[in-house]
């Protein structure tokens, strides 16, 4: 496999966008759709390390360089060098000497080095707020107030006004506004502060599933027929109707995905 081919997702936003132009010429920015693609993958390779593994997996430096992607943009987890076994029994943490990436480290852990599940949360919500962003955890190429995304983010994400300025400039308004209302709230969900406050990985990957199967731009709409025909006659009728149905059923499907989406 080429260079090209596989690529740490961290090259993805070292030029506070989702895009490698230098190594790979010709490459377009990601679309929204592939990136909350990545975001699912990579939510369900934390998920099985948390309720999957057994002992469970605490992964400790979930950050954008970890994460591979292949030609086809699928996302794998990398280096485990950090990567201690989670809390058994009764035990709600594991103490351990603080570890990990700036920007990337949840606040308890890198307080008083107690590890947790929900300190790989608090990791994966950096990371999608980069993709949404297009922003990296860490810039100090920026201004003073803008070097740090959590920092950054945390007053724009009280104020739905302003999400769509958090939207990475690159994708040029190439998004679904409610999808972007709905992944910046999960950001934020797995960005609180105190770590009870958090939601379980299994309830991040509900809510992505939703995202990544919603449609980046609405579909287009049917003109009527302008050749006298009945909608409802003939070969085009019957292929109008098993059309119907399939709009119910994938709208019976949304319903449900909306209703997981909710739980979180």
């Amino acid at each position: 496999m080429t260079s090209c081919n596989i690529r740490a997702l961290g090259h993805f936003v070292e030029r506070s966008r989702v895009v490698l132009p230098d190594l790979c010429p010709g490459q377009r920015p990601l679309d929204w759709s592939t990136r909350m693609r990545i975001a699912e993958g990579a939510a369900k390779g934390l998920e099985y390390l948390h309720d999957t593994a057994k002992p469970p997996v605490i992964y400790r430096d979930f950050k954008a360089s970890n994460i591979l992607l292949d030609r086809e943009y699928k996302p794998r987890l990398s280096d485990f060098g950090l990567a201690k076994v989670g809390p058994v029994g009764d035990k709600s943490h594991v103490s351990t000497r603080v570890m990990g990436t700036y920007g990337y480290c949840a606040p308890e852990y890198a307080l008083t080095g107690q590890l947790t599940k929900m300190s790989d949360v608090y990791g994966f919500g950096v990371v999608f707020l980069e993709i949404i962003t297009g922003r990296r955890a860490i810039d100090v190429s920026r201004h003073s107030s803008e070097q740090h995304l959590v920092q950054w983010a945390e007053p724009l994400l009280k104020d739905k006004t302003k999400f769509v300025d958090m939207a990475d400039p690159s994708l040029e308004g190439r998004y679904p506004t409610k999808g972007l209302y709905q992944a910046l709230a999960v950001a934020a969900m797995c960005l609180q502060e105190e770590a009870s406050s958090r939601p379980l990985i299994s309830d991040v990957v509900t809510a992505l599933e939703y995202l990544a199967a919603s449609p980046g731009d609405p579909p287009p709409r049917s003109s009527p027929s302008r050749d006298g025909k009945g909608s409802d006659g003939g070969e085009e009728g019957k292929r109008k109707l098993h059309s119907s149905r399939g709009d119910q059923e994938a709208c019976a499907s949304s319903r449900d995905r909306e209703e997981n989406m909710g739980r979180i």
